[in-house]
């Protein structure tokens, strides 16, 4: 059974439960009214609450083995700043501006473990933030990176609320990020995958083959 499912049952049934409460109210039957008014409330509640969640996970990929995250490609605009080019596996493309001498990709991954595992939920990952990195610490220390948000916007955020309020949410595992980073270089062009272990990026021409030699 899904979370859309069971959130849909829990929603049908809180409205039975409060209809009824409403008609033993009407009916002077006040304490087994209120009863099953309550009840029906706070079924459509833990609904809403699991419509929230669900709606999350929708946004997140699951990890059920190595997965294709993204493609990067870069193009060099200037002194230390360059032009990414960030295809996702669905074919859609995003340009960001990065300065620094390499790139570095985030991630955010939840793990479930239990009966979560189930309602159909595997291990997933999420796209936090694509940004440029100074080799150089004391130049980092000097010049803020760019930083660009990768998050889907808007909605509940699952992973930040299990962080902030560990057990809250049963039957989750873990809750990390991961990160990878590599040079940027003109032309270079980079896959990037999330393992069981965490995201790792392969040189997929020599221009990006040459960048990690002389790293």
């Amino acid at each position: 059974m899904s979370l859309d499912l069971l959130a849909l049952l829990l929603a049908a049934a809180g409205l039975i439960l409060f209809g009824f409460g409403l008609r033993r109210i009407w009916r002077w039957r006040m304490v087994s009214g209120a009863v099953a008014g309550g009840a029906g409330i706070v079924l459509i509640t833990l609904a809403m609450l699991l419509a929230a969640v669900a709606a999350n996970l929708h946004t997140w990929q699951r990890l059920t083995h190595e997965a294709a995250v993204a493609t990067l490609r870069f193009e060099r605009t200037g002194e230390q700043a360059f032009r990414a080019y960030l295809t996702s596996p669905d074919g859609r493309t995003r340009l960001f501006d990065l300065r620094g001498d390499e790139w570095q990709l985030d991630a955010r991954v939840l793990k479930w473990h239990g009966l979560a595992n189930l309602f159909g939920l595997d291990a997933g990952f999420q796209l936090e933030r694509l940004q440029g990195r100074w080799r150089d610490p004391a130049q980092a220390a000097r010049a803020p990176p760019d930083v660009h948000d990768l998050r889907p916007a808007g909605g509940f955020d699952l992973w930040a609320f299990a962080r902030r309020h560990p057990g809250w949410i049963p039957w989750v595992d873990a809750v990390y990020g991961n990160a990878v980073y590599l040079p940027m270089a003109h032309g270079a062009i980079y896959t990037v995958h999330m393992t069981q272990s965490g995201l790792v990026a392969r040189p997929q021409n020599p221009a990006a083959e040459a960048a990690l030699r002389g790293w």
